[in-house]
């Protein structure tokens, strides 16, 4: 199977559509800065640096201080497809990560967001 291009795509090329997408929708930094730590353990300094030094996506989760060990609580739909089916972990890691930023985009309640 080949290789699908996201994985080298660097994180610093998604970040600001992620934060342009939070902010569009009435949402902070701040909030986005929790999903993703919540996530990847990337704090804020953690994720400035994989900005910095444009490192892949694959990088970015193969280097995750610490995932979350509640990912398995991330269902539903993205881009048409229910994250908790997608078979290749790198990409149901991405997936994760574009499920939790939808969902501070849309407003959800964190602590829902963050499965507590």
């Amino acid at each position: 199977m080949a290789r699908h291009k996201i994985y080298d795509m660097p994180f610093a090329e998604i970040w600001p559509h992620y934060v342009a997408k939070v902010e569009r929708k009435g949402h902070t930094v701040e909030e986005l800065h929790t999903v993703i730590e919540w996530l990847t353990g990337y704090d804020r300094a953690g994720v400035q640096e994989a900005v910095e030094d444009r490192r892949s996506l694959d990088e970015f989760f193969t280097q995750a201080p610490a995932m979350n060990p509640n990912t398995d609580k991330i269902t539903g739909l993205i881009c048409g497809v229910r994250v908790e089916d997608i078979e290749d972990p790198l990409m149901q890691q991405i997936r994760w990560m574009d499920k939790l930023v939808d969902e501070v985009a849309r407003g959800k309640k964190m602590t829902s967001i963050l499965r507590a």
